[in-house]
């Protein structure tokens, strides 16, 4: 895979990366694995270590001169490089770490092309910055965003940098937002891949500036070039400076929740 790398467009290469990481954590799942303690209860496994080690082969071969910020590795290559890959080779550890299979791998080029890999459905998420797909069993099809489901998934990890203004619980408990959707809870960037192709309504989440986190860039791309609706919690564009995360899959659904958050 490594080797036939070189000559792939930069999507081609995100969905080789996030494939390769995928596989390592469907290779490792159910097995005894190490952990890495990172402080405040947060950890990663020897399967994070190996996937961002697997993601970066890609990369390197493919792009040797690009830089890479890896959740496990950190920065890598020149801060001064032009382009710059964002990499999340596990995203859902906690969930992974319990057998728990609703996670993703995430490959993202900072203002370009995208990858989010489901490495138990073999499904690939992916986007060339303007239009978004899904691949499964090498076949395309592009997203399409729907409310139908009135399913949102709503982020209830820590911290909580914008409360007492904004606390994801008390969406919950609003009688407004018990009436008119379902609630789901799914700590992981796979949760905006299924908003970009119709399978959730809506995703909320706290925070600071996620369109440059390795955690969210992957997601926050697909969902841009699906055609979502993407801001923060204030409604102000999710960029930098901004507050946490509304994506919906059409305006009519991201107004009710902003009205209620």
């Amino acid at each position: 895979m490594i080797n036939s790398c070189a000559g792939l467009d930069d999507t081609e290469v995100a969905i080789a990366a996030a494939r390769a990481g995928a596989d390592v954590v469907r290779a490792r799942y159910g097995q005894r694995l190490a952990r890495i303690d990172k402080g405040a209860g947060d950890f990663a496994t020897a399967a994070d270590v190996e996937a961002e080690k697997a993601i970066l082969g890609v990369i390197r071969s493919a792009r040797p001169h690009d830089s890479v910020l890896g959740e496990e590795g950190g920065q890598q290559g020149s801060r001064g490089a032009a382009r710059q890959w964002l990499v999340d080779p596990l995203c859902g550890t906690l969930n992974y770490a319990v057998g728990n299979m609703l996670v993703a791998v995430n490959v993202a080029l900072r203002g370009g092309a995208a990858a989010v890999a489901d490495p138990f459905s073999g499904e690939v998420f992916f986007t060339d910055g303007e239009t978004a797909w899904v691949r499964q069993d090498e076949a395309d099809t592009q997203l399409a965003p729907a409310s139908a489901s009135r399913l949102v998934d709503v982020n209830l990890d820590p911290p909580f940098p914008s409360a007492p203004g904004f606390r994801a619980v008390d969406l919950l408990a609003h009688p407004e937002f018990a009436e008119r959707f379902r609630p789901r809870v799914v700590s992981t960037t796979l949760a905006l891949a299924w908003v970009a192709s119709g399978r959730r309504a809506a995703y909320v989440t706290d925070g600071g500036d996620l369109s440059r986190s390795v955690h969210f860039a992957a997601g926050i791309a697909l969902c841009r070039a699906a055609g979502c609706v993407v801001t923060g919690i204030d409604g102000a564009p999710a960029g930098r400076g901004g507050r946490g995360l509304v994506v919906a899959a059409d305006a009519g659904t991201h107004r009710l929740l902003m009205s209620m958050v």
